[in-house]
């Protein structure tokens, strides 16, 4: 009994942890910054689409999009980091990268007017005479039969779009990517076509998907390739060249058909630009 009472008593300490939470932490602070962030960039978006024309929106959208502007000239600026802005009216088209404000619509949806209306309507007929005389409604087409399977019309809100595509049975470029003796019959007759108008002018140029993965993928030169030739071909028929306002290459972006791989998407589209 004596030996136990020597033994040392055994002190069991429990340390008590105390985890801020609540106001005391700071988890919340970084979830509440982004939402903040998030809400202001919805609220910039919602202005951006109230306060901007259908051709300004375009413009935009195009600066974002996955195109590559191309332009033999020099596309430098002089701002403050010595490159282009979205809205530098002054390189847009010399970049080929969407509309400008240098020619801004007149729309009602810029200035609430129902002026442009009428316009829209002047600028509605004579692209309804652009397309009566390409396709041959008129009687005084110039376009011979076999070119009615390479070539498609629509009116958009960008303007008149005239879209020339390869066939499986006809191409318009050569292996080497040389217009063929139809394009050039095509893009004469578009040059003559575009007497009736004074609009400016937009050329992109589309590819289908290259069926084998390559390290480089070869739609963007070849696209941009079928545009400057397209284009060349125009001013070479004596259009002004101050009238093209833009050339721009998609590569195999916007396909118009399912199959991204088919002919039906190697095509050139001229656009007619509103006012």
């Amino acid at each position: 009994m004596a030996t136990d009472r020597n033994v040392a008593p055994v002190i069991i300490k429990r340390k008590k942890v105390i985890v801020a939470d609540g106001h005391h932490g700071g988890a919340w602070k970084v979830a509440y910054a982004d939402f903040v962030t998030a809400m202001m960039a919805f609220f910039m978006l919602m202005w951006l689409l109230n306060a901007t024309t259908e051709k300004q929106r375009k413009g935009i959208a195009d600066y974002f999009s996955p195109t590559a502007p191309i332009s033999r000239l020099s596309s430098g600026s002089d701002g403050m980091f010595m490159g282009s802005s979205v809205f530098a009216a002054d390189v847009l088209p010399r970049m080929g990268v969407g509309a400008s404000s240098l020619h801004e619509t007149t729309g009602e949806g810029s200035n609430g007017s129902t002026d442009s209306a009428e316009n829209d309507g002047g600028q509605a007929d004579a692209f309804q005479e652009v397309q009566d005389v390409l396709l041959g409604l008129s009687g005084e087409s110039m376009v011979e039969d076999q070119w009615l399977r390479h070539v498609v019309t629509r009116v958009t809100d960008e303007g008149l779009v005239l879209e020339f595509f390869d066939t499986d049975e006809e191409p318009l470029f050569t292996n080497d990517a040389e217009p063929t003796k139809l394009l050039r019959e095509i893009a004469y007759a578009v040059r003559e076509a575009s007497k009736l108008l004074s609009n400016e002018i937009a050329i992109e140029g589309h590819v289908a998907k290259v069926p084998v993965v390559r390290i480089n993928d070869p739609a963007w030169d070849w696209s941009a390739d079928r545009a400057f030739q397209f284009s060349d071909l125009l001013t070479g028929y004596g259009l002004e060249s101050d009238r093209l306002r833009r050339v721009t290459a998609y590569g195999d972006r916007e396909p118009v058909v399912d199959n991204l791989m088919a002919t039906r998407n190697n095509r050139i589209e001229l656009i007619y630009l509103r006012y």
